[in-house]
C-alpha cells in the first residue's frame, strides 16, 4: 500500500512539476508561452479552456487544440507551450470533460463539432487553424464539413478510428499497447481526466467515436490538412493513415519517430518542428514543406 501511495505522489510531483515549467516565460532549453484559464457560457453550458498569455503579430491565425477522448485541456499544455511563443493558442474542454459542463447525456461527434463552433463565436474567432488528437480528428473533420468558414487547416494527429479495428473491445486494448511509449505522467493526467468524465460518458462517446465514418468524410474536407502519426502508435495503423492523407483533396502525412498515440504530450518539441512550417505558412503554401515527400520524418 505504502509503494502505491508513493507511486501516485511521485506521479502527482512529475505533473506539477510539469505545469510549473510550461507555466514559465522561458526556460534554459526552449522558450515556453504562459497560459491562462478562462471560462465562457456557451449553449446553457460553461466551458473551460486554456488561452496563451502574450503577444504575437496580428496577422498570424489562432490555432485551437481539440484532446481525445475523456481527456481535457490539460493533455494539451505542453504542445500549448511550445506554439504560444509563435501563434495565439487556445485549448477547450469540450463539453462532458475536464472543467466543463457535463451535459446529461454525452454528446456526439457532430454534436461537439457544433459546440466547438459555438464556443468559437462566442471568443469572437472567426477562422483558425486546428490541431486534433485522437477523438479530436474527428470531431475536426466534421467541423471542417458542417462549419467550413470557421476552419483554415487542419492537424489530424493520431487520428481514429481504423475502420479494421472499428469495435470497442480493439479501441480499448490499444490504450494498453501504447502505454509504455508514453511519457509516464500521463497517467496520472488520464485517471484525472476519466474520473471527471465518468465511465458512462467515456464509452457513450467511444460508440458515436467507433460508429463515426472519418475515412469516408475525408474526401471532402477541402482545406490544407496534415495527418500525424508517431511509429509506435499501436492504436493507429500506419496504413490506415496513409490512407486517410491519401484521401484527403489537400493533405499531405508526417511521421514522427518512436512516437506513440499522444504526441501533443509525449513529443511536443518534435511535434512544434512539423507543425510550425505548416501552421505559419499562407494557406497556398501550407503544405509546400510536405510536397516533395508526402511521407516526411520529423
Amino acid at each position: 500500500m505504502n509503494g502505491f501511495r508513493g507511486w501516485i505522489a511521485a506521479m502527482a510531483a512529475g505533473v506539477r512539476s510539469r505545469l510549473t515549467l510550461v507555466r514559465s516565460a522561458t526556460g534554459r532549453r526552449v522558450n515556453h508561452g504562459r497560459l491562462a484559464a478562462r471560462r465562457d457560457r456557451v449553449g446553457g453550458l460553461t466551458l473551460h479552456a486554456l488561452a496563451s498569455v502574450g503577444s504575437v503579430p496580428d496577422d498570424r491565425l489562432p490555432v485551437i487544440l481539440v484532446h481525445g477522448l475523456g481527456m481535457s485541456s490539460r493533455y494539451m499544455i505542453p504542445l500549448a507551450a511550445h506554439l504560444a511563443p509563435h501563434l495565439r493558442v487556445y485549448a477547450p474542454d469540450l463539453p462532458g470533460f475536464g472543467l466543463s459542463d457535463k451535459p446529461p447525456r454525452a454528446l456526439t461527434v457532430r454534436q461537439l463539432a457544433d459546440a466547438l463552433a459555438a464556443w468559437m463565436r462566442e471568443l469572437g474567432l472567426e477562422r483558425a487553424a486546428f490541431v486534433g488528437n485522437s477523438l479530436g480528428c474527428e470531431v475536426l473533420v466534421e467541423l471542417a464539413l458542417v462549419h467550413p468558414q470557421r476552419v483554415d487547416r487542419l492537424v489530424l494527429q493520431g487520428p481514429t478510428p481504423d475502420p479494421e479495428a472499428r469495435g470497442l473491445a480493439r479501441q480499448i486494448a490499444g490504450f494498453f499497447l501504447i502505454a509504455p511509449f508514453e511519457r509516464w505522467s500521463l497517467a496520472w493526467v488520464a485517471l484525472r481526466d476519466y474520473a471527471r468524465s465518468g465511465v458512462r460518458r467515456y464509452l457513450q462517446t467511444l460508440r458515436s467515436m467507433v460508429d463515426n465514418h472519418i475515412g469516408e468524410k475525408a474526401s471532402r474536407v477541402s482545406q490544407p490538412t496534415l495527418v500525424v502519426w508517431g511509429t509506435r502508435d499501436d492504436i493507429v495503423p500506419h496504413a490506415f493513415v496513409t490512407s486517410l492523407a491519401a484521401s484527403l483533396p489537400r493533405g499531405r502525412l508526417a511521421v514522427i519517430p518512436g512516437a506513440a498515440h499522444g504526441i501533443n504530450y509525449s513529443h511536443p518539441e518534435a511535434l512544434t518542428a512539423v507543425l510550425l512550417p505548416f501552421l505559419l505558412a499562407p494557406q497556398e503554401d501550407s503544405l509546400d514543406e510536405y510536397s516533395l515527400n508526402p511521407e516526411n520524418s520529423a
